[in-house]
């Protein structure tokens, strides 16, 4: 293999003399490359497959001790979460042979899909990294299953409104991770029930309440639900914030229904968009607010139904962000807290 020769000065007994320093030619460095990038890949998986079997283990579906164990575990910093992105792409896998790019996948923050979803995941620690060369990216797979016999308040809202999407969750046992070369990041995250490996237990179809259209609404307890997205289990009971973030975000949604976003930011994607972004619970928004915020500055939102901006009135416009920063300010105030009260 063809390798080019510079020269450095050393300093040996006063002399200075010129040695030749082999250099890798382009094509040996970026073999060194892929090498090194194999080696981190490999590093991570066997870290995530470990973590997430110590954290959430394989339990009866139903095991609420177990689901909540969990979730403080992944809520908190472990290292799955510190492997993702700012915004990560979330989705099942219908076709194991269709590019990502045209994949309807939906956007989330870490804290949201570390707090909501992937605790509704169990595993085994078992896993396998192969390089998909037409995604450029290492996919990462992790034998797992679904906690499909929760109470319906521990999902983050009705995946049972799409029986396509439930029977794709209640039959996962697969966990897909897709990681990119450079810095060996998960860029996407899927579920599938097409995984090479058998089940990890006999899958028993849960009977899911009716969908009534509502993502969010009042159990005969008075409680609203899902309890999950109002941070319950994530911010302790005593955290003074957590009151004023869920009735921060009333205010929020009332302004955003009158601006016509539950018209496209909604779990069933009626506008269907391949990059879904959700903003129907307290939880949902406050991993995108700071977003929506920008986006209502720059007159990006809402769309109408050709997809164009069409504008906001000024009043509107202004009580949306009043009432958006109100509501970010608030919950990063319970996210400080909590870092500071931990016991």
């Amino acid at each position: 293999m063809a390798q080019s020769r510079n020269f450095r000065a050393l300093a040996i007994g006063g002399a200075a003399l010129l040695c030749p320093v082999v250099m890798p030619s382009p094509a040996l460095a970026q073999a060194q490359a892929t090498v090194e990038s194999r080696q981190k890949v490999d590093q991570l998986a066997a870290d995530l497959a470990a973590e997430l079997a110590r954290l959430c283990p394989v339990a009866k579906p139903d095991d609420q001790a177990a689901f909540d164990a969990c979730r403080r575990a992944l809520f908190n910093d472990p290292q799955v979460k510190r492997a993702l992105p700012p915004y990560l792409l979330w989705g099942r896998q219908r076709d194991p042979n269709a590019r990502i790019k045209d994949t309807t996948l939906t956007r989330f923050a870490p804290d949201v899909w570390t707090g909501l979803y992937l605790p509704l995941f169990m595993f085994n620690g078992k896993y396998t990294v192969e390089f998909v060369d037409r995604e450029r990216l290492y996919l990462v797979r992790l034998e797992a299953a679904f906690r499909n016999r929760l109470q319906p308040g521990e999902f983050p809202y009705p995946f049972w409104h799409d029986t396509e999407k439930w029977t794709f969750y209640e039959n996962a046992n697969s966990l897909l991770l897709w990681v990119e070369p450079a810095g060996a990041r998960i860029r996407v995250a899927q579920y599938t029930p097409n995984g090479a490996n058998a089940p990890l237990f006999k899958p028993d179809p849960a009977t899911t309440p009716a969908f009534d259209g509502k993502w969010m609404w009042t159990d005969a307890n008075g409680k609203l639900q899902p309890q999950v997205t109002l941070f319950d289990g994530l911010f302790s009971d005593d955290n003074p914030y957590k009151p004023k973030v869920d009735e921060a975000y009333k205010k929020l949604a009332l302004k955003m229904r009158e601006g016509e976003c539950d018209t496209c930011h909604v779990p069933d994607n009626p506008h269907p968009m391949k990059r879904l972004v959700l903003l129907q619970t307290p939880a949902h928004a406050a991993g995108e607010i700071k977003r929506v915020l920008k986006a209502i500055r720059e007159g990006k939102m809402p769309l109408d139904e050709f997809g164009v901006e069409k504008g906001l009135n000024e009043n509107l416009k202004k009580a949306l962000l009043e009432n958006g920063a109100a509501f970010d300010s608030l919950v990063d105030a319970a996210k400080g807290w909590e870092s500071t009260h931990k016991q």
